[in-house]
C-alpha cells in the first residue's frame, strides 16, 4: 500500500513523515527526486541550460532555481515545457524507490509530495493523507522558516491548490496547526489504522 502524503507549503509535511519513519515507515520525497533529476551532470540539466540559455545555470554548473523560477512564472508555456521534461523522470524514479521500499521491511510506503494532486502522482498511491494547517498559520510558518518576502509566500500559496478543495480530496487529514504531541497522537492513530487494513 502505497499512501500520498501532501499539504500546502508550511503545513508540515517533512516533520509528519519523519514522525512515520520513526514508526519503522519509508517515504519518497518528490521534492527530492526533483532536485536529484536537475542535478549537475544529469541529462535534465544540459536540455534546461540548452532551452533557458547559461543564465539558469550557476558558476558551480548547479541549476539556479531563482532565475528558473522567475522565467517559468512569468511564462506559462515556458512552464508547460519544463514540465514536459521533467515530470516523466521523476515520476520514473519515484516508481523505483516505492518498489524499492516496498521489497523492504517497511509495511507500507509513503509518498510526499506538495503537488500530489496538482502533479497527477495521485495516480501512482492507493490512499491520499492531506497536512492540514490555516491558511494565516501557512504564511506565519512559511515567512519564519524561509525568510521570504510575504508576497512571495502568498504567490506560492495561490499557485497551490486551495486548502479546501486539498481536504475533499483526501482520504484522511492530519490536524497539525496544534503542538508535537497532537500531531504523533494522530500519526499513531493513522499508521495503526493503515496496519490493520494491510492485515484485514
Amino acid at each position: 500500500m502505497i499512501i500520498g502524503l501532501t499539504g500546502g507549503i508550511g503545513s508540515g509535511k517533512s516533520t509528519v513523515a519523519r514522525a512515520f519513519g520513526e514508526r519503522g515507515i519509508g517515504w519518497v520525497d518528490a521534492d527530492d527526486v526533483a532536485r536529484e533529476v536537475v542535478a549537475p551532470g544529469e541529462p535534465a540539466l544540459d536540455a534546461i541550460g540548452e532551452h533557458f540559455g547559461p543564465e539558469v545555470i550557476d558558476q558551480d554548473g548547479s541549476l539556479d532555481r531563482a532565475a528558473l523560477r522567475k522565467i517559468i512564472f512569468e511564462a506559462p508555456e515556458q512552464r508547460q515545457w519544463l514540465e514536459q521534461l521533467t515530470h516523466p523522470l521523476i515520476r520514473e524514479r519515484i516508481i523505483a524507490r516505492l518498489e524499492n521500499i516496498q521489497s523492504g521491511p517497511s509495511p507500507y510506503a509513503l509518498l510526499v509530495s506538495p503537488l500530489l494532486f496538482e502533479s497527477g502522482q495521485a495516480a501512482l498511491v492507493d490512499r491520499t493523507l492531506v497536512i492540514d494547517i490555516p491558511t494565516d498559520m501557512q504564511l506565519s510558518r512559511t515567512l519564519e522558516r524561509d525568510g521570504v518576502s510575504e508576497a512571495n509566500v502568498r504567490a506560492i500559496l495561490d499557485a497551490q491548490m486551495s486548502r479546501e478543495e486539498r481536504c475533499a480530496r483526501a482520504d484522511d487529514i492530519i490536524d497539525n496547526s496544534r503542538d508535537i504531541a497532537h500531531m504523533q497522537h494522530q500519526v499513531a492513530q493513522l499508521d495503526q489504522h493503515y496496519r490493520e487494513r494491510l492485515s484485514s
